[in-house]
């Protein structure tokens, strides 16, 4: 059975956080998770890059049956020096594409975004998620088309939201 081309977000996030993997959820799902009427295909996150928490992911990953996404089709596996390197890794696994993204554009990691975070969710799940505002700036910087898209919905919804 192939892999599927769009995220469970729910489940693949549950199975992040039961993993105890520390993460903070960026992207197209961040505007999900903040209500933006949009929709993705993968979930972007950024990890913390502690020896230990990267050892969870991988274990998580593992699980998960995930593949570097190969344009020749190679089922190349992830590996701990592949999340230590810190670039951007994007996989295929049992519940959907996932995004590992060590640093951002602007080379802000995990440790310079918690403080720009929130936690997201109900009772049975909580999640950590970039803010608004800085999932705005990092749209607005990343400066390619499908960011450019998202913007102004993401605008609309900080000013719906903000009580303006």
């Amino acid at each position: 059975m192939g892999r599927p081309r769009q995220a469970a977000l729910d489940a693949l996030i549950a199975a992040l956080v039961q993993a105890g993997v520390e993460f903070i959820v960026i992207g197209g799902a961040a505007a999900v998770l903040h209500g933006a009427p949009t929709t993705t295909f993968d979930l972007d996150v950024v990890p913390r890059r502690t020896a230990g928490n990267l050892e969870r992911l991988l274990t998580l990953l593992v699980e998960l049956d995930a593949v570097v996404r190969d344009p020749a089709g190679r089922e190349l596996r992830p590996t701990s020096e592949h999340l230590a390197a810190g670039g951007q890794l994007q996989l295929l696994t049992d519940l959907g594409p996932i995004d590992l993204i060590g640093a951002l554009h602007d080379g802000r990691t995990y440790d310079e975004l918690l403080a720009h975070s929130e936690t997201l969710g109900d009772e049975t799940l909580r999640v950590r998620v970039v803010d608004l505002a800085t999932l705005i700036e990092i749209k607005a910087g990343a400066n390619r088309a499908k960011d450019r898209l998202l913007l102004p919905v993401l605008l609309a919804l900080r000013d719906e939201t903000s009580g303006s």
